[in-house]
């Protein structure tokens, strides 16, 4: 592999040098592309298709296929070839003028005339360039052109003899020159690396990886039209906080150099969204990124996007129900099913989802019932018996969360809300009326992984303050993840919160199931990766 890459480098460099001089020609001859400043793009590649076709449809429908039958080889592609030219006369007689602009991916040069293949937005579609239509001079220049070149074409729509729409160009213009080596193949598992550093090589080589990024941001969209239809209001709170609270996790510390003063980049969005609920605004929504101090893996990445939304008067109910409704929604107008694919495995998001408490799922998947073990003793006995390694500081709640880890996850593939999770994992849920040592909590499982978590939030302020005490404690004691008291939040809490349902998504994984995408990079734009020795 090495070898063959010290060969393929000087050919590279060579490569750019040639380039290097084509564009010094260009620009001593008073024709330098980097001076233009705007083109004017009439129509995308599929306008083009789409337009030519109803044209078409139009001047030609009714008209019969050309009939070869009985005819010698000789006499059919006469025949053939009359039939084409006789529907190019019709067709080329009313002719549609465009005006489109991109890379070119592809070249032919033959003679007079050559075949170039221009990628936009939308597609790529076929220039046929001759020295007759464009000039002697025009022709010349592009000939001297290379892949990777960013052209403006204009000229009429028209089908070749082999039945691809085209345009015939009639000026061609050079709007950037492209100095780097387009790679032949930028796909396979040796250079995924690559593509996730040259993101921008990636989306020009991979039109499928282009697809992906256009389906996140459709789904973002309608996430928005969703909540919007709800009456959720969008909102945005600060992404540098002196108090990183609302979900475990490590924090990136930085310093705020005109204050003097350190502070963190957030973990979660939800202490300053339930501030605005205490506020009066009822329904809110953030889609924000957030950042955790913690590894990459095929489904982490050190900050990402996440949506919290609160809404007043409603509990952990409510909130399986808008989620439900949500997915499905997504379902419905991103993949245009409720029946999708991840992997192989064809996971239903029109049927209902199932629920399951955490204790049940755990008395399904490991055949142990925590509802009748008493003690942390218990628990903790139980956890070794097991082989489930916890730390001297877990409580049974804690350990009840190890077993599910272990036993359960792996089993959840078709949507699973789990519901009522041990207090000691949730510092920031309601108690469940009928039994204190549980919470009104659930999270989304699909495919198994966890796709949101919500709570009927807590609105009692001494409540909340004595969990701070306990977080305090747990951080004192090694735990890294704790969260801290925020006396300002709960100064909010004593103000009122009305009865609450809230809820986080990780966006990234959304858009994972929804595209189909192994791994949490191939749905970031520009993932966190290692930077390369200079």
């Amino acid at each position: 592999m090495g070898d063959n890459k010290s060969a393929q480098q000087p050919d590279v460099n060579e490569q750019i040098k040639v380039r290097m001089e084509k564009l010094k020609n260009l620009q001593d001859a008073g024709k330098d592309p980097f001076q233009i400043t705007k083109y004017d793009v009439t129509h995308h590649t599929d306008e083009i298709r789409t337009i030519y076709e109803a044209h078409e449809k139009e001047l030609l429908g009714d008209r019969p296929a050309v009939n070869t039958e009985g005819l010698d080889e000789q006499q059919a592609r006469e025949a053939v070839t009359a039939d084409y030219n006789e529907r190019r006369a019709i067709m080329d007689a009313s002719p549609i003028n465009v005006s489109f602009a991109g890379r070119m991916m592809f070249k032919r040069v033959m003679g007079k005339a050559s075949f170039c293949n221009i990628a936009d937005l939308k597609g790529r579609m076929q220039a046929y360039i001759s020295r007759d239509a464009i000039g002697e001079e025009a022709y010349a220049d592009f000939k001297k052109s290379d892949i990777g070149d960013i052209f403006g074409i204009k000229g009429f729509i028209f089908r070749t003899k082999t039945g691809e729409i085209s345009v015939h160009a009639e000026e061609i213009t050079l709007l950037s020159k492209s100095l780097q080596v387009l790679p032949e193949k930028f796909h396979g598992i040796t250079d995924t690396d690559m593509r996730y550093r040259q993101r921008y090589v990636d989306l020009i080589m991979n039109p499928d990886v282009k697809e992906t990024f256009v389906k996140r941001s459709k789904i973002i969209k309608e996430i928005r039209k969703f909540l919007d239809g709800r009456d959720f209001m969008e909102v945005e709170t600060p992404t540098l906080v002196s108090n990183a609270g609302g979900a475990a996790a490590r924090p990136f510390e930085t310093h705020y150099n005109a204050l003097d003063e350190d502070v963190k980049l957030r973990i979660s969005l939800e202490l300053y969204l339930k501030r605005l609920i205490v506020g009066g605004l009822e329904r809110v929504y953030e889609i924000g990124r957030v950042y955790r101090n913690e590894g990459v893996d095929t489904r982490h990445n050190p900050e990402f996007t996440l949506m919290e939304l609160y809404q007043a008067y409603t509990d952990y109910e409510g909130m399986m129900e808008l989620t439900e409704s949500m997915f499905r929604h997504l379902a419905e107008t991103v993949c245009g099913t409720t029946k999708i694919t991840y992997n192989g495995t064809e996971i239903d998001l029109g049927k209902p989802f199932r629920r399951l408490t955490m204790n049940d799922a755990i008395k399904e998947y490991a055949g142990v019932d925590f509802d009748t073990i008493k003690t942390d003793e218990e628990a903790k006995a139980l956890a070794k018996e097991r082989g489930i390694e916890f730390e001297e500081r877990h409580t049974k709640g804690d350990i009840i969360n190890l077993f599910f880890e272990e036993y359960c996850e792996e089993n959840l593939i078709q949507p699973t809300f789990i519901m009522d999770h041990p207090l000691a994992i949730s510092p920031l849920t309601k108690k469940k009326p009928s039994d204190p040592e549980k919470v009104e909590r659930f999270e989304l499982f699909i495919n198994t992984w966890e796709m949101c978590n919500a709570y009927s939030e807590l609105n009692d302020p001494i409540d909340q303050r004595e969990r701070f005490a306990q977080q305090d404690k747990n951080a004192e004691n090694g735990d890294e993840e704790a969260q801290h008291t925020d006396e300002d939040f709960l100064n909010a809490l004593a103000v009122g919160m009305p009865p609450t349902g809230g809820i986080g998504y990780g966006i990234d994984r959304l858009v994972m199931l929804l595209t189909d995408s192994p791994a949490i990079r191939d749905v970031l734009l520009f993932p966190t990766m290692k930077s390369l020795d200079k």
